[in-house]
């Protein structure tokens, strides 16, 4: 028998540290998890224990990573298709460190590349593949290692990659929904404002001669007059518009920065008409499935809720998400935070109220995730259909008052020459 010293969670989520007795690392591992608790490091007692056992893995790490091209961000789709390939050859039965050493050699994004050769290298050091996963906080969030460490620790590495593979596959194709549905109304918007500028920078200066040849002092429009006080205006302070465009957009984002701005922000974001209902289902969606995810492949609960608040991405839902992690933790139920956070609906109170009455939780909230990636393809569609017929008057109500105010006087010009011809 060996003593093994050892950093470990408990069932609330908290950081332990200890020694224990046992025949071999496996073995330590097993009779933690016997006793309840989830140990991130094992190491033999007198080489340096676990705290020496990190720095010496840490510096191997930092030297393999030195000169490699890693550290810098990927897009989420490459992410997605390492984790489906690694899932899907590790499934196969190829181990792990011979799964790396392929997928890094036919990797062709570079960052990606360097990064998956240098996980081979840590894992062939003796790094557990969730250490080496860690050491790359921009690539992978701690959702991604701490399913990793979870499915290390229970022996299902390749069940748990599986479970991310579909998790980032489907949070992707939420992610696209709502972006396009964001994009469309942007690029519309954007359009607008770039022909009204040139219509009023260029056209109507043109008319505007035009009326003063054909017309002389007679009296314009009144429709006209606005039109052409409204270009005047543009004309002559064109840099001091834009300025301020870019100045309310610096603002904006400043107080998007602050604490009390974000909440602001985020909250008018899940309610805000049309596009709220959006972002809503989207918000409840990612929490359920995130949350879900973790929970069924063996993180503890508390942990869990920690990991989903932080990769929330509204603080609205967050701090409601930390409501849920104080009530657990005084051992509450989940049901009293949410109905009380007055975000989420009450079919997904009243389902989770079942799955936890029933023992299914994680289950449930998949369940409720699948449901709201319908939701949401079916709140995008009749918000495109709404915002399209929206657009297109809008679009027409700007170009059409131009056009009848620079016609109208047009309509004179012409009437007079008739009179004069004949």
């Amino acid at each position: 028998m060996a003593n093994f010293e050892y950093i470990a969670l408990d069932a609330k989520g908290e950081e332990t540290t200890g020694s224990i007795s046992a025949s071999n690392e496996a073995d330590a591992i097993a009779q933690l998890r016997k006793g309840g608790l989830y140990p991130t490091q094992v190491a033999p007692t007198g080489k340096g224990g676990v705290s020496g056992t990190a720095k010496r893995r840490a510096k191997k790490g930092a030297k393999a990573k030195a000169g490699t091209g890693v550290g810098g961000r990927i897009k989420g789709k490459v992410l997605m298709i390492f984790t489906r390939q690694l899932a899907t050859l590790v499934d196969s039965g190829l181990p792990l460190l011979r799964g790396l050493s392929v997928l890094g050699k036919q990797e062709k994004n570079k960052v990606m590349a360097g990064t998956i050769n240098h996980l081979a290298d840590a894992v062939a050091g003796g790094s557990t593949f969730s250490e080496s996963l860690g050491q790359h906080p921009r690539i992978f969030d701690k959702l991604y290692v701490n399913m990793v460490k979870a499915g290390e620790l229970g022996g299902v590495l390749e069940l748990v990659l599986i479970r991310l593979a579909e998790y980032q596959e489907k949070a992707q194709k939420l992610k696209n929904r709502i972006v396009s549905a964001m994009v469309y109304p942007i690029i519309v918007i954007v359009i607008a404002i770039a022909i009204l500028i040139f219509l009023m920078a260029v056209i109507v200066p043109r008319f505007e001669r035009i009326f003063a040849e054909m017309l002389g002092d007679k009296p314009l429009p009144k429709i006209t007059q606005v039109v052409i006080a409204i270009s005047r205006f543009v004309q002559d302070n064109l840099l001091i518009v834009v300025l301020g465009g870019g100045v309310l957009y610096a603002g904006w984002k400043l107080f998007a920065m602050t604490k009390g701005g974000r909440r602001i922000i985020d909250r008018w974001k899940l309610y805000v008409p049309v596009f709220g209902p959006v972002a809503l289902k989207g918000a409840i969606s990612r929490f359920t499935r995130t949350l879900g995810t973790l929970v069924t492949s063996g993180v503890p609960i508390l942990q869990a809720l920690n990991i989903t608040r932080d990769t929330a991405g509204n603080v609205v839902v967050a701090e409601a998400i930390d409501k849920v992690h104080e009530a657990v933790r005084e051992g509450e139920s989940v049901v009293a935070p949410l109905e009380a956070s007055k975000i989420f609906p009450p079919m997904v109170i009243s389902m989770v109220d079942v799955g936890e009455e029933t023992g299914q939780l994680p289950d449930m909230l998949l369940k409720i995730a699948d449901v709201y990636d319908d939701e949401v393809d079916n709140a995008v569609d009749a918000m495109t259909s709404m915002i399209e017929p929206i657009m297109i008057v809008f679009l027409a109500g700007i170009v059409g008052t131009i056009v009848v105010a620079l016609f109208m006087p047009m309509i004179t010009i012409i009437t007079e020459m008739n009179n004069a011809a004949g």
